[in-house]
């Protein structure tokens, strides 16, 4: 009786779980709520192994490539260089829910400092500006501009969450500033929503049809459930609606609208722009910055109309209005307009009927052999057949956007000719 007496009742042991947990150190709780035994698998020896993602991953990127490739094949696809694009952050007191691991203020800050970088790097002669929403009302914390880094530190300096969303006047923000944008520009507006709600001081639906008359194509990433006024936003607008489902889903879901999107073809209008390619001044001069309006030495560019100084390109000169720019930026713009063809799967069993297949990668050279001296997954450029591992695959279309088997076979034979 007495130890019955003394044990605790099942609401005790609960208890004492909890404070358990709450005592525990933050890098422990990281651990703790991994769930890291569910990357575990069992092979066939019946050891536990941790699961290899790499196939999974290449499996994923390949069904979006072979997406991209029927799209292209089904219809004229014509494509912005120069984009405008708002990124519409919600930061009401839904995006301090913690259903995304540590809260979804903290997902949306980390996964859009990796898309900015990475939108530059594919864009680099668009523009990025940064809005946010909270206590009902919509907030312009960076104007159009080509500075990575300005609008990244300017989000970290404003993630705080509060009152409710408004998605008319996010839209009212967004279609003033894009409404001064020239007609060769795209204009879009990503919009990363965590409410469920949306708190309007007017017709939202008015708004929209406002934003389809503009020619504003409006995405939005859902971080709870789906919505129809997001739903019908898209598809008014052109742009693409989904909801993430975990943090990896959610970066994948944003790392998509960094290439440009296809261009309607009634929007789609060709023009000649001005464009100057400044020269980067002496290390020794000083000068006004217009940049910052302030007096620097050393570094920066200067304008070839103008004479005034600047930090950075691409960006808009503020006395004359030429967009100042530098050759590269304009050659990894092409890179869109003629994408690489999508490489042949190998099986494994290709690779032991075959022998004419190498056992290492053209790219990086490394061996295509898997344990035990087996062919693993590859694939083939359909051009030049040179074979190519996984990872070489993913970079080659990704970041490269050029077959290094096609360049160097095009390379030898100029110096044969030669």
């Amino acid at each position: 009786m007495n130890n019955a007496a003394e044990r605790p009742l099942n609401g005790d042991v609960e208890e004492e779980d909890d404070d358990d947990d709450a005592d525990l150190e933050a890098w422990e709780r990281t651990y703790a709520e991994d769930r890291s035994w569910e990357a575990l698998q069992e092979d066939e020896s019946g050891l536990l192994r941790p699961i290899d993602t790499t196939a999974i991953y290449h499996a994923q990127y390949r069904r979006r490539l072979r997406n991209l490739a029927a799209t292209a094949a089904t219809a004229r696809i014509q494509k912005g260089l120069i984009r405008y694009l708002y990124i519409v952050v919600d930061l009401s007191k839904a995006a301090s829910e913690r259903d995304f691991r540590p809260s979804r203020m903290a997902v949306i800050g980390k996964q859009v400092e990796v898309f900015i970088r990475e939108f530059f790097d594919q864009n680099p002669l668009s523009h990025v500006g940064l809005v946010t929403i909270k206590d009902g009302i919509a907030n312009c914390i960076t104007e159009l501009g080509g500075s990575p880094e300005s609008h990244i530190n300017a989000l970290m300096g404003k993630l705080e969450c509060s009152g409710d969303a408004s998605l008319q006047n996010a839209l009212d923000l967004v279609l003033g500033c894009l409404n001064q944008i020239p007609s060769y520009g795209h204009r879009e507006a990503l919009i990363l929503y965590s409410a469920l709600s949306t708190c309007d001081p007017g017709d939202l639906m008015e708004t929209i049809q406002k934003c389809k008359k503009s020619k504003i194509r409006c995405s939005v990433i859902g971080l709870a459930a789906e919505m129809f006024v997001c739903k019908h936003l898209c598809q008014e607008t052109g742009g693409t609606y989904s909801v993430a489902l975990d943090e990896s889903h959610f970066k994948e879901l944003i790392l998509e609208h960094a290439p440009p999107p296809p261009a309607i073809a009634e929007y789609a209008t060709a023009n000649l722009i001005k464009m100057g390619f400044p020269q980067r001044s002496a290390e020794g001069s000083v000068a006004i910055c217009t940049c910052h309006e302030e007096a620097k030495a050393g570094g920066g560019y200067t304008c070839p109309r103008c004479k005034v100084r600047v930090c950075e390109l691409p960006t808009e000169c503020r006395i004359c209005g030429l967009t100042l720019i530098s050759s590269p930026h304009l050659a990894r713009s092409y890179h869109h307009l003629f994408p690489i063809v999508m490489f042949d799967e190998v099986s494994p069993s290709q690779n032991d009927s075959s022998r004419s297949f190498p056992n290492t990668c053209f790219g990086c050279q490394e061996s295509l052999l898997s344990q035990g001296n087996k062919p693993g997954l590859s694939v083939v450029c359909p051009k030049c057949k040179q074979q190519f591992c996984l990872d070489c695959d993913i970079y080659i279309h990704e970041s490269l956007h050029n077959c290094p088997g096609c360049e160097s076979s095009r390379h030898s034979k100029s110096v044969t000719a030669s």
